[in-house]
């Protein structure tokens, strides 16, 4: 939403402001066509000349995502601390051995399936399953350490694949002024290759060419610039809730005391979705 709001701003207060200030908007308008194609096109070309088709789709995921947020809210935090609690309950209580069948296949597990959303999470489900079949196979030698080790390579391999499109997005907003130029320069050989022509008319081609270096800046740091910053904010928030997970799983298996376990998790949520301790610890009560 704040996206959108944030385009809308840009947009009028730029060419407002240049309207307001005595500008004639036409032969900017007359322009931009022309200059779009030149630095759109050769930006999409180094797009797909740089990156696989996995990448140029999760560049296009992250653009969606820019304008609808964060994938989960506050409810999301406090279900990942009772499901991942509820996992590790049930493993004290009844054994390693009677989990096989939830981290098998949680799509069937009675225990999962009672948050439909976070079952969505494929990387969130596996990563907490594979986390617990660690202790199931262990046979009483685990040795918590390398557990914890295990699951924060994991999440870094996973940080690291989801962070690939911003970098895509700072490369090509870097580019775009640069892209720009090479409209420009190509609309200064158009003009010079008119030199014949009156003042009147080689002033608009000038004018014209010119709209390429105002595109290309305007471009990068007024719009793909900031994408590919707020793409960023809201992985390092998504991102929030693995560690929300790793953080019960690693607790738990350290033995300490509920309480302990609660802070653990909740330490690991920034304040804005952050729940109070009473409000964990009332809602794993009733559970």
């Amino acid at each position: 939403m704040f996206a959108a709001i944030g385009l809308v701003v840009l947009f009028a207060m730029v060419f407002g402001g240049f309207a307001l200030a005595g500008g004639n908007l036409q032969p900017v308008l007359n322009a931009i066509p022309h200059e779009m194609i030149i630095i759109g096109g050769s930006a999409v070309g180094a797009l797909l000349i740089g990156n696989n088709f996995g990448i140029l789709k999760a560049v296009g995921g992250g653009i969606a995502k820019v304008f609808k947020g964060p994938s989960y809210n506050r409810k999301d935090y406090l279900d990942t601390i009772f499901l991942t609690s509820k996992l590790m309950k049930t493993m004290k209580t009844d054994g390693p051995v009677a989990m096989e069948a939830h981290i098998e296949d949680p799509k069937s597990s009675s225990i999962f399936q009672e948050y439909p959303k976070l079952l969505k999470d494929h990387f969130l489900i596996d990563f907490m399953a594979d986390a617990i079949r660690l202790v199931v196979v262990s046979s009483g030698t685990l040795n918590v350490h390398a557990v914890e080790e295990i699951m924060d390579n994991a999440l870094k391999t996973h940080h690291h694949s989801a962070i690939k499109p911003v970098k895509v997005l700072q490369t090509t907003g870097d580019a775009l002024p640069a892209l720009g130029i090479v409209a420009a320069v190509l609309g200064v050989i158009k003009t010079m290759g008119s030199i014949d022509q009156p003042p009147a008319i080689l002033g608009g081609m000038i004018g014209a060419a010119l709209v390429g270096t105002f595109l290309g800046v305007f471009l990068a740091y007024g719009i793909v610039s900031p994408i590919s910053n707020r793409l960023e904010q809201i992985l390092e928030e998504d991102g929030e809730i693995y560690h929300v997970a790793k953080a019960i799983i690693i607790s738990s298996l350290h033995g300490n005391a509920p309480a302990m376990v609660i802070e653990a998790a909740r330490t690991s949520i920034s304040s804005k979705n952050q729940p109070g301790f009473a409000e964990v610890f009332d809602g794993l009560r009733a559970r």
